[in-house]
């Protein structure tokens, strides 16, 4: 599957069977091929990249064994913050070697420059507008094409890239394809080769630099603090409030520690930001390793919202009884989700939204109370009924919460449609004193019955009951008498408070 330098100097090369190597190589030192843990430190690596840029890719080539050629960085922007790109180049070099890791490197306009001249000649740094300069002496397999293109290339004499410039591109595309005046644009910088990053670009990035690593989670947190003061400003500066962060620590000998936090509600209060971060820190199931030491701290806003400032809210005129306005509450509720959402996770911690339905227990749906997606924490009035709410005067006309099922009874009644009289629910018959109703909910015809919670989906006929001991109740008949079913069945679905 692969070879390394010393093997290749031997004579060896991916392709040949194993006894056929041992016979050139007696000695031969082998290893059973993992692909799969190829990847995996080959992700591993591209996070620890990062460090760099943040638009890391994989470089892939459907057609090739294996697939994944390397990493592609894209450091526009960015090789200043090492002194240029001599610099970044040879400080990349340097991390891997200290790692035992062998790669072949160049930096170019585009990717597949790039990744041609740094299997010939790695190290290399083609200047800005000079990639035509830079692949023409190269063979046309650098190109990337298939393996039955570069053959037939080769087998018509066409062994360099630079033969192919003076070609008609009519010729070429009729005997080759499209592919391969594409492959040869990018390598000259004529065509964009789209990127895919293992991770969405953050909107907005600060990072520290330790001269001396640090190790301590004191330091850390520290450091969160200092750098959510520092995201605050360029925040502020575009109007924006973070709704996800991203906190990745770079360790020394070369590995990366990442986590991120959701917010609820888009902010640029640094004290927040700080504290869920330090909190998430401390519910890592193995613990921080700091190892020999964290060298680099960045904290990324990967998703935001705009965020305009608001107005205070005056208690004496817009306030609840304890003198706190509503704008306060949802702010305290949606604070509580996100430390709640950090120490339990996003899956344990859901807020109930209103879903456009008319069968009760579809009208309601649990959702993460903290997710990039949300606009805002759930707010006390957005969890109940639009018609729970009782009105001035008047109690409420459907309970707060439902039954997690409706609950057959037995239901007797004067005449087959009329409301019962007595019914009887886990065992107890309970004799009805008042009711109120019927409230006709109609079956969803557009929606299969199975998603109604139903065999058959069928009229219901909702009841407001309540017994002689004060007890109320809110039941169902399903099916309407000789029209639906010759014998309606009877359910309690919930209980008022």
């Amino acid at each position: 599957m692969a070879v390394d330098s010393a093997a290749a100097a031997a004579g060896l090369e991916p392709g040949l069977t194993l006894a056929d190597a041992r016979a050139r190589v007696p000695a031969l030192d082998t290893v059973q091929a993992d692909p799969g843990g190829d990847r995996q430190a080959l992700l591993a690596l591209a996070e620890w990249a990062g460090r760099y840029t943040p638009l890391v890719a994989l470089d892939i080539a459907a057609h090739q064994t294996p697939p994944i050629l390397g990493l592609v960085l894209d450091i526009t922007g960015c090789t200043h913050l090492f002194g240029g790109e001599p610099a970044l180049l040879a400080d990349l070099k340097g991390r891997l070697d200290r790692r035992g890791l062998t790669a072949d490197m160049a930096i170019a306009d585009t990717p597949t420059a790039a990744r041609a001249v740094a299997i010939v000649k790695s190290g290399a740094i083609v200047p800005p507008g000079r990639n035509r300069d830079a692949v023409a002496g190269l063979p046309v397999a650098m190109l990337g094409a298939d393996l039955a293109t570069v053959s037939t290339l080769e087998r018509l004499g066409l062994k360099r890239i630079v033969q192919l410039f003076d070609m008609p591109r009519e010729t070429l595309a009729a005997r080759f394809g499209s592919d391969l005046l594409t492959r040869l644009d990018r390598a000259l910088g004529h065509a964009d080769e789209p990127l895919s990053p293992l991770r969405p670009p953050p909107v907005f990035v600060v990072e520290r630099v330790f001269a001396e690593p640090i190790r301590l989670l004191e330091d850390i947190e520290r450091t969160c603090e200092t750098l959510g003061r520092s995201l605050t400003e360029p925040l502020s500066r575009h109007g924006q409030g973070a709704r996800r962060l991203a906190l990745t620590l770079f360790r020394i000998d070369g590995k990366a520690f990442r986590i991120a936090v959701g917010l609820s509600r888009a902010s640029r209060d640094a004290a927040l930001m700080a504290s869920l971060l330090c909190e998430r820190l401390g519910t890592l199931d193995d613990g921080l390793d700091t190892g020999e030491g964290i060298e680099l701290v960045r904290l990324s806003a990967e998703t935001v919202e705009p965020l305009e400032a608001e107005q205070g809210v005056t208690p004496e005129i817009d306030g609840d009884l304890a003198g706190e306005g509503h704008r306060e509450d949802t702010e305290a509720l949606a604070r509580l989700a996100d430390r709640l959402t950090v120490r339990l996770g996003q899956t344990q911690v859901v807020r109930l939204v209103r879903h456009d339905s008319h069968i009760p227990e579809l009208a309601m749906i649990a959702q993460p109370a903290v997710s990039a997606s949300n606009r805002s924490a759930a707010a006390p009035s957005a969890m109940a009924w639009p018609e729970a709410a009782p009105r001035p005067g008047r109690a409420p006309e459907r309970p707060l919460r439902l039954l997690g099922r409706p609950e057959p009874i037995e239901a007797i009644a004067e005449v087959p449609d009329s409301p019962p009289v007595r019914f009887r629910w886990r065992r107890v018959l309970r004799h009805v004193a008042r009711i109120e109703g019927p409230e006709r909910i109609a079956p969803e015809w557009w929606m299969p019955a199975a998603l109604q919670g139903e065999k058959d989906a069928l009229t219901r006929d909702y009841f407001r009951v309540e017994d002689v001991s004060g007890r109320r109740y809110w039941i169902y008949r399903a099916g309407l008498y000789d029209r639906e079913t010759a014998t309606p069945r009877w359910f309690l679905h919930g209980l008022f408070g």
